[in-house]
């Protein structure tokens, strides 16, 4: 117990004063060149005791003074070494070697602490073996003294206990001779470097010691050994075990790498597939990835997200192995399995922690012992250590990754584990994000396409194809449309419109301007005057926008539309542009060509006009609108999609449709990176059999015959059972015409899939349905209009007016006349 107390005393004291006997001198010295401080070694050099010297000036000591110089220089150096001459008590001139260090002690005052030793400056017998003990017994680092020829002459305990092998087998062996594999080949090339350039080698080399399953790391320094005149007589070969510092880089490398690999895209599968590459083989031998499946839903997950009891049900969404075909792989991806309560990784999911398991361990034994195919592959593949990592992100419970080692023969490490689960926690917020962006866009792309005509309209004047795709990168949902609208006497208007951004702020906008399009278009305005019209409705949303911003929106709102009406009769279609391209049109002799429209302004801007364009199309004759994703993209200009697309639509194809899959299919990657719409007709024509007009006079006389020509006309087309409602509307438009309208005025029927009675003059004053009172003369007939048919309406144009009224061939619903 003394000899313990002594040891501990002594490990406690100053190492000046450790052997007993001051071998060393301390002396302190103030910035003003006041001594401070003086030890016994002090006095037995200079002969003066602390009494006698402490708070005196240091200059007393001195046999000659420092240059003024030298003191300046001082002032700036941390520490000084050289020689001072100093005057013993005894009148004597002594040169002392001094160390000077300039320190500031904790009472915040700077000074000089000088030391010089008194003993032990010249070399003893003993040091040299000092040097041979410290050779063999060095327990940092692996020691080989190698002679010219490169043998072995000295290796130390720490060598010999890492290779096996003692001194006397090694000593007179080349390395090769000793050790074999790439990395004792390297370190032998690097021994002959050292003798061939006399220049010290830096290596780092893996070794696995006897009885060891994992391999070590060494920082090896091959140097040359020289005599005083510089003659090389060998090499001296020293390595040290950095396997913590390299396993600690290699961790922080995967962490790393795994922040740039991990979370590349907004997909589930794909991030969790990214985690699971990362992982192996750095890592585990197989990973698999599963997520609950409670998350399918595409609404939020309640906080936990794992039932309290009973099984939990899992997707597969990732997996990956050394071994090429993933043998050890029971499901496939996308496949659903059901974990059983008490299996190791339900109780990480339950219990919200990681966790490391032989493959003997209860929680793993029972859980494959239930399931053959498991069973099968653990034996097969001799697999030893298990990791059941759960993925949490945000309070939720998302899944669990299970890492397995079976090439790799060490078992899963605590480091491991905190790897493990570093990986897996950036792993899950990226997967919680593309989850949270799925359901986001899954919101968008519902509302999109419920507000997307659900159903092309019936109508003779052009048979349709169209179709919508959604922006399958970051992006989201945009604000594409399209829709077909049925007009009066036979016409149809086409459009398509792009509202800027995307997600829901922008499909909202794109409903609220397609339900305003439908509107305008219900009263036949021109498509120059819709587009003004819609132009005034988009800069109201902007204004609306900005007055209240939302996270989803900027406080702009802008968007492009593509406006077309055609008529079968005249075979004439009208159109105009709001910054949108140009549609194409291919004429029944192949020839596609973009339409020449004025461009005009994107919707939003305000105070500038636009202009409209008519064309002719042959019957036949294919018109294509689209929005700017189908042609432009990031690695193609627009001008290069335009004329792919003209080419591809002069293709034979059996149907619309199929020529807007080979079109899509063409120009569009997998994943656009924008919302495209794609709207094609084919344009129809009414024979002149099927319209008839009269010139009717302005003579109320004229209502007589113009009804039994009307009738004739509806009884020639095989329409006997409309001749009686035919009668009473073109008697009651075309009176009202005579009585309040202005001349010249005429009378058209159309006969496509519907009978259209139309009646035109020149007044521009539209007639309004209301509800007559009892003892008033007139006012019903129009109302009588609206009640026999089934649509009816006022159309303006340049020349005045035309009043249409439209009867289907359907039974008439109940209630009606």
């Amino acid at each position: 117990m003394g000899q313990r107390t002594a040891a501990a005393d002594r490990a406690t004291r100053p190492l000046a004063e450790v052997g007993g006997e001051a071998l060393t001198v301390r002396v302190t010295v103030d910035e003003h060149a006041t001594v401070t401080g003086w030890n016994a070694g002090a006095e037995r050099l200079l002969g003066y005791s602390a009494e006698q010297i402490v708070g005196r000036s240091a200059v007393d000591l001195l046999a000659e003074p420092i240059p003024a110089q030298d003191l300046r220089s001082l002032t700036e150096l941390p520490r000084w070494h050289g020689k001072l001459s100093a005057r013993h008590r005894d009148g004597r001139r002594l040169e002392i070697k001094v160390i000077a260090h300039r320190r500031t002690p904790e009472t915040g005052t700077r000074e000089w602490f000088l030391v010089s030793a008194l003993a032990g400056q010249q070399p003893r017998p003993s040091d040299d073996a000092l040097v041979s003990w410290s050779f063999a017994q060095s327990p940092t680092c692996a020691l080989a003294l190698y002679d010219t020829s490169l043998l072995v002459r000295r290796v130390n305990e720490n060598t010999e206990q890492i290779l096996g092998l003692t001194e006397d087998d090694m000593r007179g062996l080349h390395l090769d001779e000793i050790w074999n594999g790439s990395d004792a080949d390297q370190l032998a090339q690097g021994l002959v470097r050292v003798l061939e350039t006399g220049e010290p080698q830096y290596r780092e080399h893996f070794l696995r010691a006897p009885g060891e399953t994992r391999e070590h790391a060494w920082s090896t320094v091959l140097s040359p050994l020289r005599d005083r005149a510089g003659h090389l007589h060998g090499v001296c070969h020293t390595a040290h075990d950095i396997t913590e510092q390299y396993w600690a880089r290699k961790r922080l490398q995967l962490i790393a790498e795994a922040g740039r690999r991990i979370g590349t895209t907004l997909e589930v599968m794909r991030t969790a597939q990214e985690l699971a590459d990362v992982t192996v083989p750095e890592l585990a031998d197989f990973v698999s990835v599963d997520l609950l499946t409670s998350l399918d839903d595409l609404h939020e997950p309640p906080p936990g997200g794992v039932p309290a009891a009973g099984r939990l049900v899992l997707r597969r969404v990732a997996h990956q192995s050394v071994t090429p075909g993933i043998p050890e792989a029971v499901l496939g991806l996308g496949d659903v399995d059901e974990y059983p309560e008490g299996s190791a990784p339900v109780q990480s999911l339950r219990s919200g922690r990681p966790a490391v398991h032989r493959t003997t361990d209860a929680a793993v034994a029972e859980w494959i012992a239930r399931d053959p195919a498991r069973m099968s592959r653990v034996r097969e593949l001799g697999a030893h250590s298990v990791m059941t990592v759960p993925l949490t992100a945000r309070g939720s419970m998302l899944g669990v990754a299970v890492l397995v080692r079976y090439h790799h023969p060490e078992t899963f490490q605590q480091d491991d584990l905190v790897l493990a689960e570093e990986l897996t926690a950036r792993a899950a917020v990226c997967i919680d994000n593309a989850l949270r962006y799925t359901r986001e866009r899954g919101t968008a792309v519902t509302l999109q396409r419920s507000l997307l005509p659900q159903g092309l309209p019936e109508q003779a004047a052009v048979e349709v194809a169209s179709r919508y795709l959604p922006a399958g990168g970051h992006a989201g949902v945009g604000g594409d449309w399209f829709d077909v609208i049925p007009l009066s006497g036979a016409r149809v208007a086409l459009v398509v419109g792009d509202v800027v951004g995307h997600g829901l702020h922008a499909s909202a906008t794109m409903g609220r301007l397609r339900t305003a399009v439908r509107t305008l278009a219900d009263i036949d305005l021109p498509p120059d005057e819709l587009l003004t019209h819609l132009d005034d409705l988009v800069a109201r949303l902007s204004t609306d926008q900005s007055a209240e911003r939302s996270p989803e929106s900027d406080g702009e709102v802008g968007a492009t539309c593509l406006y077309a009406v055609y008529d079968p009769i005249s075979r004439r279609c009208s159109l105009a542009r709001a910054g949108h391209p140009l549609p194409v049109v291919v004429s029944p002799d192949g020839t596609a060509e973009l339409v020449g429209l004025p461009a005009g302004p994107l919707l939003g801007l305000g105070g500038l006009p636009f202009e409209a364009a008519e064309i002719d199309l042959p019957e036949g004759s294919l018109l294509a609108l689209y929005t700017d994703g189908l042609v432009e993209s990031r690695d193609r200009d627009i001008d290069d999609g335009l004329n792919r697309l003209r080419h591809l639509l002069t293709r034979p194809a059996p149907s619309l449709d199929a020529l807007c899959d080979t079109v899509l299919a063409d120009l569009l990657p997998q994943r656009p990176a924008d919302d495209v719409a794609l709207l094609l007709a084919r344009t129809h024509a009414l024979d002149t059999s099927q319209v008839a007009t009269w010139e009717v006079s302005a003579d109320p006389s004229s209502v007589a015959q113009t009804r039994k020509d009307a009738v004739a006309q509806v009884e020639a087309w095989g329409l006997d059972d409309a001749a009686f409602v035919t009668e009473l509307v073109v008697s009651e438009l075309v009176t009202n015409a005579i009585r309040h309208a202005e001349p010249p005025i005429q009378l058209r029927l159309i006969h496509d899939n519907s009978l259209i009675c139309e009646v035109s003059d020149a007044s521009n004053t539209a007639p309004h349905l209301r509800r007559a009172r009892t003892y008033d003369e007139g006012g019903r007939g129009l109302l009588l209009v609206a009640q026999l048919t089934q649509r009816w309406g006022t159309r303006q144009s340049t020349r005045g007016k035309t009043i249409w009224a439209e009867q289907t061939f359907e039974p008439v619903p109940p209630g009606h006349f």
